[in-house]
C-alpha cells in the first residue's frame, strides 16, 4: 500500500501544477475520489523485475488463482473449484478465542473468525465439519466489517483470520471499511501456509501477524494427506514474503504480540524425521527471529479414511519430549 499512496501523491503534484490556483481545490477532490476508487478496485504487486503489476480486485474471482490449487473458476458465475467456496463469504462463527498461543490470546482472547471451505481438506483435520462438510452461513462485506468492529468492542487482542486464502479480496474490502470506522487492532492471517507469493502480497499493509501452518518438508507426505503437490516450496516461498512484510516478532508490555511470524507445526504419528527437517529448515533460516510453536494434540479422528491406518493413532510421549 506504501506504494499506491507514493503514486498517488506523484500524480497529485503534477497534475495540480496544470490548473490555476482558483481551481486546484476542486480538481485535488475530484482527483482524490478517482484514487480513493483506484485504491479500492485495484492491487499494485511489485515485480521481480522492479515494475508494477496492476490488478483488478474484481477479476481475481472470476479467474480464482488465490491458492497453489490455481482452478482458474469464475466464482462470480456460480463456479467453484477444489475448496468449493463461491464469491460470497462464509464463514462458521466468530468469537473471543482463549485457546490460541499465550501471546495472541492472554487473557482477554483472540477476536477470531472461522472461514468455511479450505484449500486442504487434510485427511486428519480436527474442523473436517468447517473444511470439508463446509457448514456455516453467508455474511457479507459489511457485515464482517462489523464482525471485525465487534471484537474489538469486546476487548480482543487482535482479529485473527483462520482459514482465510480463498476469501482473500472481501477481506482486503472489509478491513478498509473496518479501519475507515476506527479499527486499530493487528490483524493476523492464520493460514496452511499453502499460499502463492501473489496473494501474500496482496496483503502487504493489512496483514500484522502471519500465522502459517508449515505442515509437510517431504512432497509424499503432501500429496498423500492433502492432495497438495509442491507443499514445501510454495509454503517456504510464502514465508519468505509473510518475514519480509513483519520482520522479526515485536510484542507489547503484556507480551502480546504486535506484529511478526509464527510459523505451526502438527506432529503427525510416523512423521518424526519431516518434523525434524522442518525445524532444522526454519531455525537455518530464520533462526530467532521467528516463533516456532510445535503442536503435539493430534488426535486420530473416527472420520479417518481407512486407507491412513498409520495416522490411527496418537504420538508417543517421548517423540514429542524429543521435539517440543
Amino acid at each position: 500500500m506504501n506504494g499506491t499512496f507514493t503514486l498517488a501523491a506523484v500524480m497529485i503534484e503534477k497534475s495540480v501544477r496544470n490548473f490555476p490556483r482558483f481551481a486546484r481545490k476542486t480538481h485535488i477532490n475530484n482527483l482524490l475520489s478517482f484514487l480513493t476508487l483506484l485504491i479500492r478496485d485495484f492491487r499494485f504487486l511489485p515485480t521481480q523485475g522492479g515494475g508494477l503489476e496492476i490488478i483488478m480486485v474484481e477479476n481475481l474471482l472470476k479467474c480464482c488463482t488465490l491458492c497453489p490449487r490455481n482452478c482458474k473458476a469464475n466464482r462470480t458465475a456460480g463456479e467453484t473449484g477444489f475448496c468449493g467456496s463461491s464469491d460470497k463469504i462464509k464463514i462458521a462463527g466468530y468469537s473471543l478465542h482463549m485457546w490460541e498461543e499465550p501471546c495472541i490470546s492472554a487473557s482477554s482472547g483472540s477476536g477470531t473468525v472461522f472461514f468455511s471451505h479450505c484449500t486442504m481438506k487434510c485427511v486428519f483435520c480436527q474442523n473436517y465439519r468447517v473444511s470439508t462438510e463446509n457448514q456455516g452461513y453467508y455474511i457479507s462485506e459489511n457485515e464482517l466489517c462489523n464482525i471485525f468492529l465487534e471484537l474489538q468492542e469486546r476487548g480482543a487482542n487482535n482479529i485473527n483470520l483462520v482459514t482465510p486464502t480463498h476469501y482473500v479480496p472481501q477481506i482486503i474490502s472489509a478491513l478498509d471499511k473496518a479501519k475507515n470506522q476506527g479499527l486499530t487492532l493487528p490483524i493476523i492471517y492464520n493460514s496452511s501456509g499453502y499460499e502463492t507469493v501473489r496473494t501474500i502480497k496482496m496483503l502487504e499493509g493489512y496483514i500484522d501477524v502471519y500465522l502459517p501452518d508449515m505442515k509437510y518438508f517431504d512432497d509424499k507426505y503432501a500429496v498423500k494427506y492433502s492432495g497438495a503437490s509442491n507443499y514445501f516450496k510454495y509454503a517456504s516461498s510464502a514465508l519468505k514474503i509473510m518475514y519480509e512484510q513483519t520482520g522479526p516478532c515485536k510484542f507489547d508490555s503484556r507480551g502480546i504480540i504486535k506484529s511478526g511470524v509464527i510459523v505451526r507445526h502438527l506432529m503427525l504419528p510416523g512423521l518424526l524425521f519431516d518434523t525434524k527437517k522442518i525445524l532444522d529448515y526454519l531455525f537455518s533460516e530464520y533462526g530467532n527471529n521467528i516463533y516456532i510453536s510445535i503442536m503435539s494434540q493430534y488426535t486420530p479422528l473416527k472420520t479417518l479414511p481407512p486407507e491412513f491406518p498409520e495416522l490411527n493413532r496418537k504420538l508417543k510421549p517421548e517423540h514429542v519430549r524429543r521435539y517440543a
